[in-house]
C-alpha cells in the first residue's frame, strides 16, 4: 500500500472499528463528567424545590421556587454580604501572594546570597506542614495582635504562598539568560526588570497561578469558622454551615442549603472558564 495517503494507512492498520472506538471513549469521557458533575447537578435541582427533601427520583425534577429560595439566601440570610467578604478576601490574598512570590522567586533566581538553596528547601518544606496543625500558635499570635474577628485575621496569615514561590522560579528559570544579559547592560535596576520584563513574560502564568489562588481561598472554612465571631464578617463556607442549623417545622431546609451551596459555586466557576487557557498552561498542559 502507497504511504502518499497516511490517514489510510493509520486507518488499514487500526482495523475498521475506528469510529466504534473513537464513540466508546466519547461514552466513556462523557459518563465520567456526568458522574463527577451530579452532585452539583443535584444541588441545582434541590435548590429549585419548595423543601428540598429527596424520598424517590421523582423529587429531582425541576421545582418552581428558584426566585424565591435564591432571593431568600441572598436577603434573609445575609449572604450577600458573606459573598462580599469571601471576595475581598479572595482578592487581598491573591494581589499580597504575588507581590510577595514574586519578590521571593526574584530573590531566589537573579541573587546570590548565601544559603540560598537551603532557604529555598526551608520555604518547601512548609509545604509538609498540616494547616490544621499552624492554628493553635496562629490564633494565639492573631489574638495577641488584636487581630481578632476582622479581615486582617483573615487575609495576612495566607499572604505567603510556598507553592507559588516554586512556580515563579520554575517560570523564572526558563527564561532566556540573553534577555537578563541584557537588561543587565542596559542598567535595568531588579524591580524595574520584574515590572518591565519578568512580568510581561509571565502574564499566562500568573493568571493561572492567581485562579489557584483566588479558589483555594474562596474555600476556606476552618481558619475563618476559629477566628471570625460576628455573622458581618464570616465568609460563604462557613454561612453554607449557618444555613444548616436554621430548623424550620423540625425540619432542614434542604433546599435553601442547596441554594447558598450554588450560590457559593458561581464565583470560582466563573474564574475557572474565564482563565482556562492560562490555568491549563500552568500546569504545563498543552493543546493543539
Amino acid at each position: 500500500m502507497s504511504l502518499s495517503n497516511p490517514t489510510a494507512y493509520v486507518d488499514e492498520l487500526t482495523g475498521e472499528n475506528t469510529d466504534t472506538d473513537k464513540l466508546l471513549v466519547h461514552l466513556g469521557l462523557f459518563t465520567a463528567v456526568l458522574l463527577m458533575a451530579l452532585p452539583i447537578l443535584i444541588a441545582l435541582l434541590v435548590s429549585t424545590q419548595q423543601r428540598g427533601v429527596i424520598t424517590s427520583p421523582a423529587d429531582l425534577l425541576p421545582g418552581s421556587h428558584m426566585v424565591h429560595n435564591y432571593y431568600t439566601v441572598m436577603t434573609d440570610y445575609n449572604f450577600a454580604v458573606y459573598m462580599w467578604n469571601s471576595f475581598v478576601m479572595s482578592t487581598i490574598i491573591v494581589v499580597g501572594k504575588l507581590a510577595i512570590s514574586l519578590l521571593a522567586a526574584l530573590a531566589i533566581v537573579y541573587y546570590r546570597f548565601p544559603f540560598k538553596n537551603l532557604m529555598f528547601l526551608l520555604i518547601l518544606f512548609t509545604l509538609m506542614l498540616p494547616v490544621p496543625v499552624r492554628f493553635v500558635p496562629l490564633f494565639n499570635i492573631v489574638t495577641d495582635l488584636g487581630w481578632y474577628n476582622s479581615m486582617l485575621a483573615l487575609t495576612i496569615p495566607y499572604l505567603a504562598s510556598a507553592t507559588t514561590v516554586f512556580l515563579l522560579r520554575q517560570h523564572f528559570l526558563s527564561i532566556p539568560e540573553s534577555i537578563v544579559e541584557t537588561a543587565k547592560l542596559d542598567g535595568v535596576g531588579p524591580l524595574k526588570f520584574l515590572v518591565y520584563v519578568l512580568i510581561p513574560m509571565s502574564k499566562g502564568m500568573l493568571a493561572g497561578v492567581s485562579v489557584i489562588m483566588f479558589i483555594y481561598a474562596w474555600n476556606q472554612y476552618l481558619w475563618p469558622l476559629v477566628i471570625i465571631d460576628s455573622q458581618s464578617q464570616q465568609v460563604t463556607q462557613v454561612g453554607i454551615t449557618l444555613l444548616q442549623g436554621d430548623i424550620q417545622a423540625g425540619e432542614l431546609q434542604w433546599s435553601i442549603v442547596m441554594a447558598g451551596a450554588i450560590i457559593t459555586l458561581i464565583p470560582p466557576l466563573l474564574a475557572l472558564i474565564a482563565f482556562r487557557k492560562p490555568l491549563l498552561e500552568t500546569f504545563g498542559v498543552q493543546q493543539k
